[in-house]
């Protein structure tokens, strides 16, 4: 008896706990809506949530990955149908829009080595007990990497680590050329298309990938299919493609690669390897590696391969041969419309591709499931009379491990409309157990803070915003305890944000889980769905946290009266990157210093003794003085406005009128474009952002401000200031479209 009541006492204490945070919920006030408007905006988002069902990502999971589907096979066109006639059957306007891609797919491969004995790769994954799809050979393609060049070549062999620019600088200092040498390298410190392309700046006439243990396989832990880590001959495959220059169709950049569509010939296309490259598996590396002498390799270079690691050249002599068929193959995107009730023609646009190399059931699919569920509760909304009030594109991507090539093709042919209409652009990928991960445009980093506040954890049943935190304060961000907002990471590349940020200037979010689903099945056959449903996200609890979390970004942008974009958190990340850069310059400047008193006394020792034989390094052009005062003066306009109209855009929201609403949004709408200028970054036209964009020697790695930081980091002084000025004009634009949305919300607020 005593025990029921107790029970009973403290269920009812559980269920006032409950009402009363509900209740405190229900009263926090709401970016973009006026009180009645975010209790109502609350109460919407629990009928949808409530309508979420995590069986259909499993179902539908095991569906999309029960064949290959690359870009241009027969699952790929299958799954693109399927989808189209879901959408449909939920309520929205759905088709497949077709492009013509260049997508290369292998003939010949093959690594031997020759000398000191002799060796083949075998270049295969084998079939896994307990795998049911790792033993479909049909359609399914094997280990290579799109876009590298054909080629027939036989030299030394030099191992060059990660392979990305400061391992060619050790290998300077150690006198190590890899000219005219076949260079292998292993995954890890930049996107894998960087270490062909700095190879070939060196020389080198080919290039081997391989994942190394330390990093992705037996040294993290157990190996599939025991533990979920990368096994003896599982290979990564992946796009070479130079997408820093520009992603998408090699053949047609800036115009959607339609049929009709005026291409490049192949020998011109810029972002085609010069060099061919393949990847292979540590089973089949260690064979090569062993083989190897020269110089011990330095202590960071070392792998978990039982061997000591040599740099060579040689004695290791190896032959890569390899030849492509190239070929236009489909693309087929899925576009689903709803159309809003209110503002049509502002458009909210959610995005996940669902191509993969293999079977892709962590990439893509755990996000396109998400994203489908979303779309089938929102339809579900709809069929009770309820409507968005701006228009929902969802989209679902083919053609992007290649080179986002759907989505940029598909930007591309759509770009004034795009431009004239896209109000945000949010992204999934992959997904897993774990933390919220968010990266994006600044202006959205209060608005999806505030998202993250309303979503539980479904492991510890706090807040995913709470669980980020406590990570991040673990891993000793200061600012975890002192800054109300967590910071979003900016984006470089990587995924189909790219076209619609850093060409079209469309604020944009990337949204996933993880962090503690295993890694190892990447880009290979083993992203399977056992893999998947044993070590990704098992319950797809975490599926249905990324559908909460994406469908709440989706719901309030498609619903707010006034668009939820702030700008003194954007300011308060680009007075981070002003003084990052500002900091590098000093930085150099001290390096340079040191490194010229060292040149010097190398030289001075040298010619008390000219019998030593040693090259003195050379000197280094000193760093000049950097006028960084147009940065910052902007940067202080910047703040002083952003602070006034995020202030006046909370004080007037619940006072303006429909009309004036759409005279503030067109502006807000509008920001991010500001932050682009036509003539693009130095050296790649296409990249238009000059706030975000990824490094030319990073790959998908962000480098913010990229004008003025990657001219200090070549070292090029006119350049640098050049780019002072362009960006400190940029923030001036982007200060006086601000200025424009608070003018708005004071003369029309305060009446």
């Amino acid at each position: 008896m005593h025990y029921r009541r107790a029970l009973t006492v403290l269920s009812l204490f559980c269920l006032m706990t409950v009402l009363v945070a509900a209740a405190v919920i229900d009263d926090k006030p709401m970016l973009g809506f006026s009180e009645e408007g975010a209790a109502q905006q609350r109460a919407l988002e629990a009928r949808y949530d409530a309508l979420l069902n995590k069986d259909n990502l499993r179902q539908w999971m095991k569906r999309m990955t029960a064949q290959p589907q690359h870009v241009g096979s027969p699952h790929a066109k299958d799954n693109a149908e399927f989808m189209v006639s879901l959408f449909r059957s939920w309520g929205f306007e759905a088709e497949i829009e077709e492009f013509q891609v260049l997508f290369p797919t292998p003939k010949v491969r093959v690594v031997e080595l020759v000398e000191p004995r002799f060796f083949s790769a075998s270049l295969e994954e084998p079939d896994i007990p307990g795998d049911a799809t790792s033993s479909i050979r049909e359609n399914r393609l094997p280990p290579y990497n799109a876009y590298s060049a054909d080629g027939d070549v036989t030299a030394e062999l030099v191992y060059v680590n990660q392979g990305i620019p400061r391992d060619y600088e050790e290998l300077e200092r150690m006198g190590i050329d890899v000219a005219g040498k076949i260079v292998i390298a292993r995954y890890g410190g930049s996107w894998r298309g960087i270490k062909p392309k700095v190879a070939a700046e060196h020389g080198a006439i080919g290039c081997i990938l391989y994942s190394d243990p330390r990093d992705d396989g037996y040294f993290q832990g157990d190996v599939y299919p025991e533990g979920p880590y990368r096994m003896e001959f599982g290979t990564q495959l992946g796009s070479v493609l130079d997408m820093p220059l520009y992603p998408g169709d090699p053949l047609t950049p800036g115009v959607g690669a339609t049929a009709d569509a005026e291409r490049l010939d192949r020998a011109e296309a810029p972002t085609l390897m010069t060099i061919p490259v393949l990847p292979i598996s540590y089973g089949d590396a260690i064979e090569l590696l062993d083989a190897l002498g020269g110089p011990v390799a330095p202590a960071s270079w070392r792998g978990a391969l039982p061997l000591t690691y040599h740099v060579g050249p040689g004695p290791a002599k190896v032959h890569l041969k390899l030849e492509f068929d190239w070929k236009l193959t489909p693309a087929y995107n899925v576009i689903a419309k709803m159309r809003g009730a209110e503002y049509p023609d502002e458009w909210i646009v959610r995005g996940n591709h669902r191509d993969a190399w293999v079977f892709g059931a962590a990439d893509p699919i755990s996000g396109m499931v998400a994203l489908m569920e979303e779309a089938r509760a929102i339809g579900e909304l709809a069929k009770t009379g309820w409507r968005p009030k701006r228009t929902l594109v969802y989209a679902g991507w083919d053609a992007e491990e290649p080179g986002l090539l759907g989505s940029t093709e598909w930007a591309e042919a759509h770009a004034d409309e795009l431009r004239q209409k896209a109000a945000i652009y949010i992204n999934s990928d992959g997904n897993g157990r774990g933390f919220l991960g968010v990266g994006g445009s600044h202006t959205l980093e209060k608005f999806v803070n505030e998202v993250a506040r309303d979503v539980i954890d479904p492991q510890t049943g706090v807040t995913v915003s709470e669980r980020a935190r406590a990570r991040r304060r673990i891993g000793g961000d200061k600012e975890a305890d002192t800054r109300p907002d967590l910071r979003i990471s900016p984006l470089g590349s990587g995924s189909d944000y790219t076209p619609f940020l850093q060409h079209l200037g469309i604020a944009s979010l990337n949204v996933g889980y993880g962090g503690e689903n295993g890694g190892g099945s990447y880009h290979s056959a083993f992203d399977s769905f056992d893999h998947y449903t044993r070590f990704g996200d098992p319950t797809f609890d975490y599926g249905i946290a990324l559908a909460q979390t994406a469908g709440r970004i989706t719901l309030r942008f498609a619903n707010a009266d006034v668009l939820p974009y702030t700008f003194t958190n954007f300011a308060d990340n680009v007075a981070k990157y002003v003084e990052e850069v500002s900091t590098l310059a000093e930085t150099m400047r001290a390096e340079t210093k040191r490194h010229n008193d060292l040149v010097a006394a190398n030289a001075f020792a040298l010619s008390a003794d000219p019998t030593k034989q040693y090259v003195p390094p050379e000197a280094k052009d000193p760093v000049p003085y950097l006028n960084f005062a147009p940065l910052q003066n902007a940067l202080a306009a910047l703040k002083t406005s952003a602070k006034a109209c995020d202030a006046a855009l909370r004080e007037h929201r619940s006072t303006l009128d429909a009309a004036t609403h759409q005279r503030l949004n067109d502006v807000l709408l509008h920001t991010e474009r500001a932050m682009t200028r036509d003539q693009g970054l130095p050296r790649r036209s296409w990249f238009r952002h000059h706030i975000y964009a990824p490094g030319f020697y990073t790959g998908y790695g962000v480098k913010t401000l990229p004008g003025v930081r990657e001219a200090i980091e070549q070292r090029d002084w006119e350049e640098t200031a050049e780019q002072i000025e362009i960006v400190s004009g940029v923030l001036e634009r982007v200060t006086a479209e601000i200025d424009r949305a608070r003018a708005i919300a004071t003369a029309d607020g305060g009446r």
